[in-house]
């Protein structure tokens, strides 16, 4: 368990093996815990140090601030990224996000394009309104209280989007819920909802990868169209079983695709539907 001090407070990291960076990071009431299994699969490639954050406001992350603006945005969450690096003496470095992870990693390559080698969204919007209706409405303040007030109702809402997951990704949905605030809560996905990065895709001059399920009912896998028909240079991985959670619905085909994006070799990404 590691961690280094912001402004904004403690920001918790895990990290492992020995190499090139890669940054990973997890989607909303979730933790770097999403990664582990990607995590010990590249460091056993012998070429990579990999680091899973925890987003302010989630798993063991600040989740006060003494600021005045709110850390839980997109845009905050990509300084977060930024003072990481800057702290680990990172310069460059492929960037995978999952859900809102991905959201945070395709804004950052607008933003800071010099700091991003390469960018890998799994299972995220490109725009907010392709978030499922419940998710966009916890983004409203007074929609977030009524939930968080009534822990149960949350609870029976997230069991319908989760019914077809897999016993591991309610378990651990449901853990890292219990690590949230409400302001992390509502203030995050509110302005992920809000978020639109559709007009900028053209513009992106990085190596994009989208891994999406096709069975994704949280966020829609049509943003995989998004990026296909918007991003130059860009591989689209389309998992025909996978929920939210590809890594670990199809954990094979999934780690097929990132080693390919990488460009590791002896690894193939034939198991996946490639656009």
């Amino acid at each position: 368990m590691s961690s280094i001090v912001t402004e904004q407070g403690i920001l918790h990291y895990e990290s492992i093996g020995r190499g090139q960076p890669i940054i990973l990071l997890h989607g909303w009431i979730n933790s770097w815990d999403v990664w582990r299994e990607m995590m010990i699969n590249l460091a056993n490639t012998r070429r990579y140090r990999v680091y899973a954050l925890d987003f302010w406001g989630f798993g063991d992350s600040a989740k006060a601030t003494q600021i005045q603006a709110t850390p839980f945005q997109i845009d905050s969450y990509v300084e977060m990224v930024n003072q990481f690096m800057d702290a680990l003496g990172i310069q460059k470095a492929p960037i995978f996000g999952h859900s809102m992870g991905g959201t945070v990693a395709l804004q950052m390559s607008f933003s800071h394009p010099e700091r991003v080698e390469k960018v890998a969204l799994v299972g995220s919007p490109v725009t907010g309104r392709s978030l499922h209706p419940f998710l966009q409405l916890a983004g409203y303040g007074s929609i977030a209280k009524l939930i968080w007030r009534y822990p149960i109702m949350l609870h029976s809402i997230m069991r319908i989007l989760l019914a077809k997951d897999s016993k591991k990704v309610r378990t651990m949905i449901f853990r890292d819920v219990q690590r949230t605030t409400i302001e992390s809560f509502f203030r995050s996905i509110g302005d992920l909802r809000d978020t639109d990065l559709r007009s900028k895709l053209p513009t992106l001059d990085i190596p994009t990868l989208g891994i999406y399920g096709a069975k994704d009912k949280i966020v829609s896998p049509l943003n995989a169209d998004l990026l296909k028909n918007g991003v130059r240079t860009v591989e689209i991985t389309l998992l025909d079983q996978s929920r939210h959670f590809p890594m670990t619905d199809e954990p094979e085909r999934f780690l097929q695709a990132v080693h390919k994006f990488l460009g590791d070799q002896n690894h193939s990404s034939a198991n996946g539907q490639v656009m």
